[in-house]
């Protein structure tokens, strides 16, 4: 089925989702967040992308909340579906084997500011407004942020940004932890980009192994999950590929330093 709110390209072995609702913000709606799940699943078994792209480029805003005007007539069991639907779609994000970046052009706000927590690294430009407004609507999002936020920045500053319902600029996302790196909107693109290309060489094997690892440590104890990157290190010794790039890295480092003596 053809996508209504969104694209998908692979270009590299980067694939890209770029939200595209055809008005001037991303807004989450109903059927743009049930794409977005649908192209994550679809992404996630094409071995042609190693890496993935979530992007509101080169529009005005990375993504906002849902349509207020829907939301207004919510009752109660609508509340819940559409928290539970958005809740289903950063699940994917996060159990997704492939390094999700959340490239982050513009306004980021709502349920884009969830949207932008359940990826694996975030890169904003200069131009990112970013803010959980839900309090001066009278409700709190219903997409995870509340547990989410004060794990990525602390309790603190996940107080402020609730509490507040104030937009930050990129230098204080940058400074709270809110999102990795910051560049100029001119040369915003060309560096992510760069970026996921740059992570698309790696072994798709290991990023995988990696980001289930990682994740995990949030949710268990740390003996538990030594016990897990245990498993995860020697799982990848199983496969031809991955003696493969040994190999080359051995050949490698040789070319360079020469052989050593033994």
């Amino acid at each position: 089925m053809p996508y209504k709110k969104l694209r998908i390209e692979i270009r590299n072995k980067v694939g890209y989702i770029l939200l595209c609702s055809g008005q001037r913000f991303n807004k989450l709606s109903i059927t743009t967040l049930r794409e977005v799940k649908r192209a994550i699943t679809e992404l996630s078994h094409d071995p042609e992308a190693v890496c993935l792209v979530i992007t509101g480029y080169p529009g005005e805003s990375f993504a906002v909340g849902a349509d207020i005007s829907q939301m207004a007539e919510f009752g109660p069991a609508d509340g819940f579906s559409f928290g539970e639907l958005g809740q289903s779609l950063f699940e994917a994000i996060e159990s997704c084997p492939k390094p999700v970046i959340g490239a982050l052009n513009g306004i980021t706000m709502g349920g884009g500011c969830d949207l932008a927590l359940a990826c694996d690294l975030r890169i904003a430009s200069d131009a990112l407004v970013i803010a959980h407004p839900g309090a001066k609507l009278g409700i709190i999002t219903g997409f995870c942020g509340t547990q989410k936020l004060p794990r990525l920045v602390g309790r603190n500053y996940a107080r402020e940004i609730f509490m507040t319902s104030e937009p930050y600029r990129a230098a204080d996302a940058l400074r709270m932890g809110l999102v990795d790196r910051v560049y100029p909107a001119g040369e915003f693109w060309e560096r992510v980009v760069a970026f996921a290309e740059r992570i698309a060489k790696v072994s798709p094997a290991a990023l995988a192994m990696a980001k289930k690892a990682i994740n995990a440590a949030e949710d268990c104890d740390l003996k538990t999950g030594c016990a897990l990157e245990a498993a995860s290190y020697a799982y990848l010794f199983a496969t031809s590929t991955e003696r493969g790039r040994m190999t080359e890295f051995l050949e490698g480092t040789t070319n360079v330093f020469g052989s050593e003596d033994t």
